[in-house]
């Protein structure tokens, strides 16, 4: 079967993703661009005999290479040359995505656009015609709506059919001559005409593009295009004054014609999108719609997952009573009733939440909500002192805080992403949620969704003050406004969303597979065995025996610092280990109690270590300490050692410091 390599392109929010779904199914995978950590998704596609390699690049707005995601989008079409590149471009906004298109044709790639969106465009009034922009542009034009599967099959057969067009010439009229003056210098490398599209060679060259001025530098015609070009500046320079604008708007002007040519606009009328984004994006309406839509999200993601939670809790609770009874060695029962399938069993009881947590999101994501709530909340964070493009790394950090900090990537100045780094860990990760769930369930019976919800408005405050602070004491001055672009609102793709949402939770099911899995393991040896040697199973129900153990020899040195709280030194021991990843704190607090998943609320309400008050200022000092060993690591990755340690000093400290009011002020009310 002949194989081929296809690229899927285009500006963000054009459901390109939606379209890399229906054309490979289940047939994906997701790694990282080599060298650098942004996601790589590919998948495979079979038509006619022909198996296709769909790699879905990341979503630019053009392939200048100014950030991470445009170099390597660019870097992949150039040195790796796609059969085909599939643009999907939005219909609705058809001159914004051509630029992109024309880039596209710069290089030389085989291009087949995939017109998404074209009901959106209808309903404000656009009539796009594909036969007459096919015409236009020389290349394939598809039309799609990919929300409702309509025109994919139409795609495939397109992108089959395309596999070995020559594709067309994008000529500027007012550059021509420069560009073939380049030209005839260049074809004089053999090596440059066999890897290279001479034609964007020279463009780039003309915009004084870094890296292909280095591809340049190491040509053996080096010297007679730098001859070449400052001849070209003199020039063009008298012309134009600033030729990497000049060359934008010479794309914009052919832009510009086509869409005049290609488009028919209706009469005016007001979007379906225009009447939410009057209440959604109100300056005051919009930020209590955002907080009223994540209480809901909460509410339901705790209310609709009980059932679910319970039968998870009723299966392992079996499972380890049948386990443990069928095993005559006493060690080897517990390890595994009481190690591994009650820890588990602690974590896993949390993934009906998590998994419905996650689908909320992705839901609000898919519909076009997620940008408004950035949008809504940029106002408030350029008051603190936050650029406008920390609001996308905060919001994905209730999700995990490692991609989140990556995210920052696309905030230029050094002081911005790393205002913005250090503050990330306090968005409260779905890590943390199963603690807030256990104990708002213990201690909070009825109020659940409002006390969970409270945390991630805490984390949200206390960002913005401490953001306040380092911009005020530290990195002094103003952050650049914010420009975003606001989808339209979509009817959320189911297929979608429930893949977005298999993609999260698989993440924690591996989490839950590795690294709580083996601090289970520890937590139990540590609480079975202790300096007299092994303790028997009977350890995990008798406190007398369990104060004997390793583990409670970890707790009394920790006990001291947690002593103002109230807290024991079982809670001490849970936050030790907690610092390997938040989920372990659920199950090592299973195993020292000595209760499965379905008793463990139980068992903490009715136990002496905790009240109400000290309960929440525990879900508080969670959800402030360091999030996981995994986010002091990529904190040193992105800032380097210097801001890991100053995450991992001021999350210990404002953790200490805002339980120990929580206690104070609630102890003196209460």
């Amino acid at each position: 079967m002949k194989e081929v390599v296809i690229a899927l392109i285009g500006n963000p929010n054009t459901g390109k993703s939606t379209i890399f779904n229906a054309l490979t199914g289940l047939r994906q995978h997701v790694g990282n661009w080599p060298g650098v950590t942004v996601e790589k998704k590919e998948g495979e596609l079979e038509h006619k005999g022909i198996k296709f390699k769909v790699v879905d690049l990341p979503g630019v707005y053009g392939l200048t290479a100014y950030s991470i995601d445009e170099k390597i989008a660019r870097n992949f079409i150039v040195q790796e040359k796609p059969k085909v590149v599939v643009d999907i471009i939005d219909a609705s906004n058809l001159e914004r995505n051509l630029y992109l298109a024309l880039q596209l044709l710069e290089i030389g790639a085989n291009v087949v656009i995939a017109l998404n969106k074209i009901d959106i465009a209808e309903e404000k009034g656009y009539n796009v015609n594909p036969e007459k922009l096919e015409e236009l542009l020389g290349v394939p034009v598809v039309p799609t709506i990919a929300s409702k599967g309509e025109g994919i099959d139409k795609l495939k057969e397109r992108i089959a059919k395309s596999l070995d067009r020559k594709p067309p010439i994008v000529e500027y009229p007012n550059f021509e001559p420069y560009i073939k003056k380049l030209i005839k210098v260049l074809e004089k490398d053999e090596k440059l005409t066999r890897q290279y599209n001479l034609r964007w060679l020279a463009i780039k060259l003309l915009e004084e593009d870094n890296d292909v001025r280095a591809i340049i530098e190491k040509s053996k015609v080096r010297d007679d295009v730098l001859k070449t070009l400052i001849d070209v500046f003199n020039d063009l320079h008298k012309k134009y004054g600033d030729i990497e604008l000049a060359l934008a708007d010479e794309r914009y002007r052919i832009i510009s014609e086509i869409a005049k040519k290609a488009v028919t606009k209706k009469e005016e009328r007001i979007t379906f999108t225009e009447m939410l984004d009057e209440v959604f994006t109100h300056k005051y309406l919009g930020i209590p719609v955002f907080f009223s839509l994540m209480w809901m999200a909460f509410k339901f993601t705790f209310d609709v997952s009980a059932p679910f939670s319970d039968i998870i809790d009723a299966f392992f609770g079996w499972l380890g009573d049948a386990v443990g009874s069928g095993i005559g060695n006493d060690a080897l029962a517990s390890l595994l009733r009481d190690g591994i399938i009650a820890g588990l069993g602690s974590v896993l009881v949390f993934l009906p939440p998590i998994a419905f947590l996650f689908l909320v999101f992705s839901w609000l994501e898919d519909s076009g909500y997620m940008a408004r709530a950035a949008f809504v909340m940029d106002r408030v964070m350029h008051r603190f002192g936050l650029h406008g493009k920390s609001v996308v790394p905060m919001i994905m950090g209730f999700g995990c805080n490692v991609p989140a900090i990556m995210a920052t990537r696309t905030l230029e100045d050094e002081k911005d992403r790393i205002l913005t780094i250090l503050i990330n860990p306090l968005m409260s990760c779905s890590a943390r949620l199963p603690v807030y769930a256990l104990f708002a369930g213990a201690f909070f019976m009825g109020r659940e969704g409002t006390v969970i919800t409270s945390m991630y408005i805490l984390g949200i405050l206390l960002a913005l003050i401490l953001a306040w602070l380092v911009r005020r004491f530290i990195f002094k001055g103003q952050p650049s406004h914010f420009v975003m672009e606001l989808p339209p609102y979509n009817k959320p793709n189911w297929r979608t969303i429930f893949g977005v949402t298999w993609t999260r939770t698989e993440k924690f099911l591996k989490k839950a597979g590795t690294i709580i899995f083996a601090t289970m393991i520890i937590v139990w040896l540590l609480s079975v065995t202790g300096p007299s040697g092994y303790l028997g199973s009977n350890a995990l129900e008798s406190g007398e025996l369990l104060a004997k153990s390793w583990v409670a020899t970890i707790g009394r040195a920790l006990e001291p610092i947690f002593k103002p709280f109230g807290w024991d030194w079982k809670a001490g021991v849970a936050l030790f280990f907690g610092f390997l990843a938040k989920e372990v704190v659920v199950g090592t607090m299973g195993i020292l109690y000595g209760v499965g998943e379905e008793s463990l609320p139980y068992a903490l309400a009715s136990s002496s270590a905790f009240t109400p008050v000290t309960a929440f200022a525990f879900m508080a000092f969670v959800l402030i300490y360091v999030p996981c060993v995994a986010t002091i690591g990529v904190i040193k990755q992105e800032a380097g050692t210097k801001w890991a340690l100053f995450a991992l000093l001021y999350e210990l400290l404002l953790a200490y410091l805002v339980a120990l009011v929580i206690v104070l002020i609630g102890g003196a009310l209460l």
